[in-house]
This record gives C-alpha cells, sequence and structure tokens, in this order.
C-alpha cells in the first residue's frame, strides 16, 4: 500500500480500536491524541497515558485496569513473540506484555509507531557518505524512527541497495507486507530475538545488500556479526543499547563496536608524565562503526565524526568535543561545535582594581592527577581549559602536596621556568575550589558532580524501598549525562524529562 496523508490517520485509528473502549474515548475526547505517546495498562492500576513532551497522566477517572481489560487488548493482536512483543499488522504500533510468574500477562505498554518523513534531515550528508553510523541514546528519543527514514533515504533518495533486518518488526510493522515508511528497502524478519545475530549474515551472504539496518544490537554476537559486516565494505546502520559514547566503551559486550578496550602497562616515567596509574586502557583495533550519534533529545543530537579518534581521547582522559545539529523551534537545523569558551568569548579576568580585563582560556599540564577527574570538574564548571600532553605545551602545572615532596616533579622541571599549582589533595572538591578560584566562580552558579551523583544515590534508594518513580533536581546535561550513567551502573533505567532550564532525571524501578 503506497504511503499517503492519510495513513497516519488510518494507523491511529487501528491503535485506539484495540485499546478498552473507555481508554480510548478518553483519549479522543482530550483533544491531545496527535501527540500520543503510549498508555501503560497494568493490572490493578490506574491506566497512565503518556504523551510527548509532557509527564504521564494517571487518569482516575477511568478506574483500575481489570483482567477483562487485559483480555481484551491481547486478544485483538494477536500473539505475542519471543521477547513478549506484539504488533498490528500493516502498522508501527508495539504492544508489550509484563507476565507474572505463570507466564500470565498482567500489564500492557501500547506505544504508538510513527513514520516520520525528515526525521533524519539534520543528518543527511552523513547519511549519503556511506559511512557506518551507531545511534546512542535512551529509550523513546527516536532511534528506531530515525533507522527508518534512514532506510527509506538511502533506498528511494541514494538509490542503495537496502535490506533491514527487523527483529520485532520494530522498524517495518507486523505483517507479510512491510510498512511504506522504509520506501523500495527490503526487509528480513527475524523468527526470534537470538537469532538476529545470524539474520544480519545472512542479509549478507544472500542478499547483496549495499547497506545494512538493524535495530539494538546488544549481545556479544551481534557485536561480532556487525564486525563481520563491516569488514565485508557494507554500509552498516544500527542503534545499540547505551545513552551515550562512553556507555559503549565501558560496556564489555559492546566495546568492540568502537574498536576494543584492552589494558596496557606504563613505564614509571611515563605513568608520572602522564598523571596516571601505570596501568591505562587503550583501544585495541579499528571501530566497527566510523560515526557515533547520540540523541540527546528529539531536537537535538552530537556527532562524533571519527569515532577512532573520540575513543582515543576518552581513554586518554581528554574532553571530547562534538559537532552539535538541532532543530530550532521554527524548524531551522543550526549546525555548531560543542566546545570550551575559547579566548575572546569568556571568563574575563579582572585587573588588580576588579575590572574586567583580557579573556583568559589556560592550557595545564596534571602531575599526579589522574587527567578524567580534571576533565568532569572542567565540563561541570564550563571552564576554559585545556589539557596538555607535554610540559611545552602547558601554562602550568596543576599537583598535590604529596608529589611535591617525593621530588619527582622538581627533577622534570628543572630547569624550566613553569609556574606550578599545588592542592592539598586528589580529591573533586579540591579540583574544584581550584578551578572556582581560578574563574571567580561562586558556588551557588554550578551544581557539582558530587552532588549530582548523591542525590541520584538519594534517590535509588527511594526508588528500591517504595517500588516507585522518582524524579531528580534540574541539572546541566553534563551532569544529567553523569546521572544516567549511574542509574544504569545500578541496574535501573532514567530518561530526561522536561524542558530547559528545568529538564530533569526521572527513575524508574526496575520492572
Amino acid at each position: 500500500m503506497p504511503a499517503t496523508k492519510d495513513r497516519p490517520a488510518e494507523d491511529l485509528q487501528a491503535f485506539m480500536a484495540v485499546l478498552p473502549r473507555r481508554v480510548s474515548d478518553w483519549i479522543m475526547a482530550s483533544g491531545k491524541i496527535s501527540g500520543l505517546q503510549e498508555i501503560v495498562l497494568d493490572l490493578g492500576a490506574i491506566p497512565e497515558i503518556r504523551f510527548e513532551n509532557a509527564l504521564g497522566e494517571r487518569v482516575v477517572e477511568l478506574g483500575i485496569v481489570t483482567v477483562e481489560d487485559i483480555e481484551a487488548v491481547t486478544g485483538a493482536i494477536g500473539v505475542f513473540n519471543g521477547d513478549n512483543r506484539a504488533g498490528l499488522e500493516g502498522t508501527l504500533h508495539r504492544i508489550s506484555a509484563i507476565r507474572n510468574r505463570m507466564g500470565v500477562v498482567v500489564g500492557l505498554t501500547c506505544r504508538v509507531g510513527r513514520a516520520i518523513y525528515g526525521a533524519v534531515d539534520v543528518l543527511r550528508d552523513l547519511i549519503a557518505k556511506k559511512k557506518s553510523i551507531l545511534f546512542l541514546g535512551p529509550p523513546g528519543i527516536g532511534k528506531t524512527t530515525k533507522l527508518r527514514e534512514s532506510a527509506r533515504l538511502l533506498a528511494e533518495g541514494c538509490q542503495r541497495r537496502v535490506v533491514i533486518v527487523d527483529t520485532s518488526n520494530e522498524i517495518a510493522g507486523d505483517g507479510n507486507i512491510p510498512h511504506p515508511g522504509i520506501g523500495l528497502a527490503r526487509r528480513m524478519q527475524v523468527p526470534a530475538p537470538d537469532r538476529q545475530h545470524a539474520v544480519m549474515i545472512e542479509a549478507v551472504e544472500n542478499h547483496m545488500p549495499e547497506v545494512i539496518i538493524v535495530d539494538e544490537i546488544g549481545t556479544q554476537e551481534e557485536t561480532q556479526a556487525a564486525r563481520t559486516i563491516a569488514e565485508r565494505g557494507v554500509q552498516l546502520i544500527a542503534t545499540a543499547h547505551g545513552y551515550a559514547l562512553e556507555n559503549i566503551i565501558k560496556n564489555p559486550m559492546l566495546s568492540d563496536l568502537v574498536g576494543g578496550i584492552q589494558s596496557v602497562i606504563l613505564g614509571d616515567e611515563e605513568a608520572k608524565l602522564r598523571g596516571t596509574q601505570k596501568t591505562v586502557l587503550e583501544r585495541k583495533a579499528l571501530p566497527t562503526f566510523d560515526t557515533i550519534v547520540e540523541l540527546r533529545n528529539r531536537d537535538l543530537i552530537a556527532i562524533y565524526h571519527d569515532t577512532k579518534q573520540a575513543v582515543d581521547g576518552i581513554l586518554r582522559g581528554e574532553r571530547v568535543i562534538p559537532e552539535i545539529r538541532k532543530r530550532r523551534e521554527d524548524g531551522v537545523l543550526e549546525t555548531e561545535p560543542e566546545q570550551m569558551p575559547d579566548r575572546e568569548e569568556v571568563f574575563l579576568e579582572p585587573d588588580i582594581h576588579g575590572n574586567h580585563a583580557a579573556p583568559v582560556s589556560y592550557t595545564l599540564f596534571p602531575y599526579g592527577i589522574g587527567y578524567e577527574r580534571i576533565n568532569r570538574v572542567i565540563g561541570s564548571l564550563g571552564a576554559p581549559v585545556r589539557l596538555a600532553k607535554n610540559l611545552s605545551e602547558a601554562d602550568f602545572v596543576l599537583t598535590i602536596k604529596k608529589q611535591m615532596s617525593e621530588g619527582g616533579l622538581s627533577r622534570i622541571l628543572e630547569g624550566r621556568e613553569m609556574p606550578v599549582h599545588v592542592l592539598r589533595r586528589n580529591s573533586v572538591h579540591d579540583i574544584e575550589r581550584f578551578f572556582r578560584n581560578l574563574y571567580h566562580i561562586p558556588e551557588s552558579e554550578v551544581s557539582t558532580e558530587e552532588d549530582a551523583l548523591f542525590e541520584i544515590g538519594e534517590i535509588l534508594k527511594v526508588v528500591r524501598s517504595e517500588k516507585r518513580s522518582v524524579d531528580a533536581s534540574p541539572r546541566s546535561s553534563y551532569l544529567r549525562r553523569i546521572q544516567h550513567q549511574e542509574v544504569s551502573d545500578q541496574g535501573f533505567h532514567s530518561i530526561s524529562i522536561g524542558e530547559e532550564p528545568k529538564r530533569r532525571l526521572r527513575v524508574y524501578p526496575k520492572p
């Protein structure tokens, strides 16, 4: 069936038809159906209706979800597959089940699926370059939508042979005929989630694709299959389980997607010059993906054009600068580098009279202080500081009292006129206090990484004990990313909600 202007409305009507009647009537009466995102139906609980760019709403007047409600929905959609997902034939909608210990369905997440034409306009140049791209971001941010539109763009606009490996029919919908949202791309369905890697290889060997598109790479087998595809010269566009590039680097099952990580032992002098421990991490191979795209929200993305360079920088503790692209409220696309302020922009150094004179940024050489720790503080404060790889590039040395007393730095600096700033301890607090004093940043202006992590720790205590979602305080994008990572490391799930400057995390209990 060809795509038409009326098709989205037809699809939405099919979705509404499987819901309990009182729920669909309430949604229609709300006047917000165009922004409908998903409906949560849990046995014995009040239905939750979620709209885009809004908090979920528990609709008390709908009463509690009954066994009859659950059975009515499951009876209308047919059989769930191995990952407890089912769809509506000919549409992109998805219903996911929660089961009790006996395998009986006791909860449903009914999610609206939409083909959004133009969803990758901001990435059109990257997709057309025949480079392999990995999309990262939290659930519900639009990763699958961008895969679907990438398939259509490459198959129709670039006239390439595109094969979609569609594990849960998320990309091209249920049924034997793919949804028109994928254009002229071909679709291979996967019989069970644990067979995705095999179908990825089958697609390459049997169907001569120029491009393969796959959603949710999450296992070692799928990682190896992705590397095999890349080594055969096929463009690969995929998503993976992770919020940001740092998540992939730290994930032992997925790190091979960005080149893999290995431990290297440095000599004593090299370790001191780097200001690190003797054992450091380095990339061990070329990345599978040329480019990493972080979806930070639906209208803002960060692009690491050279995955190899970005991973190497992160492992060295450097602040890696992605390109930022965003869509303004008026629809105009903007591109800009995400970078620390330069000398002409901000942070004026006061003269002896307290007046702001010339703008100042610094390059420092850390000795006995980890690069990663300093970078975290610099990022949280937004300070215009760069870290030098050797003394010749530095404006000054930052070290700690213990290193000065041991005499190693004095020997290295012998014959050099280099300012040295000494901290009492190698702690985030002391490093932050130094930069606050250097740039005259009041304590009240910036929330610290320690504050953000402490807050998440307290929130997780409540989430564990009370089994409910809890919102964090508004934070900068940098601190939210740190909080997301901590939540993920503790085995929980979080999303960012609200609009800037009040954007914050919402932490959910384990299912």
